[in-house]
Parts: structure tokens; C-alpha cells; sequence
């Protein structure tokens, strides 16, 4: 059985920083791009960061291109997002997801396995 488990939320002060990680088991880790989203209240879900299997490719959307890392640790089935100068607006409850594939994919209903989340709030 697969499952994700995302660690690391809280709450932090704008200009902060946190470090979530997402512990994956049940799958071969190394054959599945990994992905971090974000959804706040009464928003839509929205593709924070990816990365491939190998970590050699990186997406990141505009609104965290800077401050946010997206990071894999393949030895550990791990995926990491380090988040730098927080704003309130980076405000969500943060998921993450993989899908088992060499690309990477950029949206939602590409990922087949997904974390139940960690909420990540930041104060002005």
C-alpha cells in the first residue's frame, strides 16, 4: 500500500522559513516524479514545485520561484520543500503527490498518489 506522509507544517512569521518532508513507502520511489501542492481556503489545489525521479528536473510556479526548494532524497524515499521568506498569501494546507513516471508532470490529475497534508500557516 502506498502512502505519503507529509511532516514540517506549522506556523511561522512572514519572512520565516520551513521545511516540510514527505516520507513515501510502498512504491518504487526512484521510478516516480514527486510534487508538492498547496490548497487554501476556498481556493483551488495549485502545483507549488515538482521534480523527476532523479531530481535533475525542477518546476516551480511563479509565486514561489526564489524562495522555495524542492529537493529528493532517494536513499531515504523522501522529498523535501524548503520555504524561504513566507508570506501570509503562502498560507495552505500543503500535499504532496507522486506519480510513477520519468517526466514531469504538471497537474493535479497526473498524480496518483497523494499525502493527506500539512498545514502550513504564516502570520503577518
Amino acid at each position: 500500500q502506498v502512502q505519503l506522509v507529509e511532516s514540517g507544517g506549522g506556523l511561522a512569521q512572514a519572512g520565516g522559513s520551513l521545511r516540510l518532508s514527505c516520507a513515501a513507502s510502498g512504491l518504487s520511489f526512484r521510478s516516480y516524479a514527486m510534487a508538492w501542492f498547496r490548497q487554501a481556503p476556498g481556493k483551488e489545489r495549485e502545483l507549488v514545485a515538482a521534480i523527476n525521479w532523479s531530481g535533475g528536473s525542477t518546476y516551480y510556479a511563479d509565486s514561489v520561484k526564489g524562495r522555495f526548494t524542492i529537493s529528493r532524497d532517494n536513499a531515504k524515499n523522501t522529498v523535501y520543500l524548503a520555504m524561504n521568506s513566507l508570506k501570509p498569501e503562502d498560507t495552505a494546507v500543503y500535499h504532496c503527490a507522486g506519480d510513477w513516471t520519468y517526466g514531469l508532470p504538471l497537474t493535479n490529475n497526473e498524480y496518483e498518489h497523494w499525502g493527506q497534508g500539512t498545514q502550513v500557516t504564516v502570520s503577518s
